[in-house]
This record gives structure tokens, sequence and C-alpha cells, in this order.
């Protein structure tokens, strides 16, 4: 036993990624006196600009775009009590096939084995017991996520460490009460997804008994709610926010992930991040 604190690594790829997936996770930790490190890959640079400005339309500067989402992303990480803020401020390469992919800084155009070195010295100095990321298709496939995940599993590699790692999930079960309350919410507004798109979105997640670990946040679903609300520039495309508090909090009072390294032999399914470790 050592007196260093059990420590929590996220590795996600944007600004406001943090308060979607384990918001929960991170509040809950911290406020069990754990430390909390989050390591934010790309600088936001294609999110929403004044207005609602998108990428490539007339007063949308990916520079300020990206000065403005790093204010933001700090002003989460007080809510979520957070207690290590690490960027490594590659450029966001936007959705799959926009031309921000291909862009020399983009973080998708990145070699692996560089972010991964990047990555393994921060897992040095943080010794990180449990380690959260995306799965290999980013959750939903988006480039930064799966790229994400490719230097952080690339990352364990170069050190020796031996933490716990759990890639983000959602159960399907889940992901059919999201659509109803985006029908709910959305309105008249939410136009109907072409069969390509509703059977893309029947593949995100896993089927319930697939997943792991279940982690009850719902006592700090009200800070993840704040923290995703501090991203104020992004609002437009943070549709959970439109539900308000009591609402999000009985859908997102849950978070899930899938273990997929473990040393310590703790039984599956588990509720804890640090079973076995503590």
């Amino acid at each position: 036993m050592t007196d260093r604190p059990l420590t929590l690594m996220a590795v996600h790829a944007h600004p406001d990624d943090e308060a979607t997936g384990t918001g929960g996770v991170l509040a809950r930790y911290a406020a069990e006196g754990f430390r909390t490190v989050l390591v934010t890959c790309t600088d936001g640079g294609c999110g929403d600009g004044p207005g609602g400005a998108k990428p490539g339309d007339p007063g949308h500067d990916p520079a300020a775009v990206a000065v403005m989402r790093r204010r933001e992303l700090e002003a989460s990480c007080e809510v979520l009590k957070i207690s290590d803020l690490e960027t490594l401020d590659y450029a966001d390469s936007g959705m799959m096939g926009w031309p921000a992919n291909d862009a020399p800084d983009s973080f998708w155009g990145t070699p692996v084995a560089d972010g991964a070195a990047r990555l393994a010295e921060l897992m040095r100095h943080y010794r990180p017991d449990v380690v959260v990321t995306y799965d290999e298709n980013g959750f939903y496939g988006h480039p930064d996520h799966i790229q994400a995940n490719r230097i952080t599993m690339a990352a364990l590699e170069l050190t020796e460490l031996t933490p716990k790692v759990y890639w983000t999930t959602a159960p399907r079960s889940m992901m059919q009460r999201f659509g109803e309350m985006m029908r709910e919410f959305g309105g008249e507004d939410l136009p109907e997804p072409d069969p390509e798109e509703a059977a893309a979105m029947a593949r995100i997640g896993l089927p319930d008994d697939e997943i792991t670990t279940w982690v009850d946040t719902a006592a700090f679903s009200g800070q993840k709610f704040d923290a995703l609300a501090a991203h104020a520039s992004q609002g437009e495309n943070i549709f959970f926010l439109k539900m308000g508090k009591e609402r999000f909090g009985e859908l997102m009072g849950m978070e899930t992930f899938v273990r997929v390294r473990d040393t310590t032999g703790a039984p599956l399914p588990e509720n804890d991040l640090f079973a076995g470790l503590r």
C-alpha cells in the first residue's frame, strides 16, 4: 500500500466528451477522494462557432472556436471536480469524410505511435489504476474517438503499467429509451432518419448482457448535466440539455462500460470501476 490516491484516467477526443460518457464516474470518484485525470486529445475546432456557425461557414474560425472550447472545458472540469486536465491539442478532425480529416495537424492524420508516445508519458506520470476510453469504433464511428482508442491501447503497451482498462458503451435498452426521448423532445423538428442511419443507430452500444460494468452515478447526474451545460457554445448539438435535469437524471443515472483488461480478478458483472483495487 502507498499514500498515492487511486487514480482514474479518462482519455477523450473533444471538449464536452468528458461529460457525455463519463461525467458521472468522474464526479463520483472525485467525491470519493480519488484522483481524476482527464486527457482531451483535440482542440474541438470543428465545433460550432458563434451563432451556431458550422465548419466552412462564414464566420467559423477554428482557432477562435478552439480557444472558446478550452474555456468551456475548464469550466466543465470545475463542475466535475476533475483533479488534473491534460490537453494534447491536436486539431479536431471533424466527422468521418470531412476535409478536416486530411489536415496535416489533424488528430486522425497523426501517426498512432506519435500520439501514443505522448500519452504514455502522461500515464507514467499519473500512474492510473483505471483507464477509460472508447471502443475500437469510437462508439459511433467518429474518427477522433477511434484514434483516441488507438493511442490509448498503444500507449499502454509502451508502459509497464497494468491498470484496469474500460471502453465506454451503452446498453441497447437505454439506446431504445434515448430514441424515444429524442422523438419526444425533438418533436416535428426531428427529421426521420433514413434506413441506413437507423440501422447504424441500432448497432450502437451492446446487448445488456454483454456489458461488464454498471456504475450507479444517479447522485451525480446534476453535476453531469451542469458539466454539459458548461459547453454552452455547443448547446445546439447537446440534445440532452433539452430534457431538463430531472428527465436527464432518469436517463443518464447509470454509466456503463466493457472491461477489456484486468489483473485484479474482480468478478463480473461489477458495479465499480475500482472493484478489486480497494
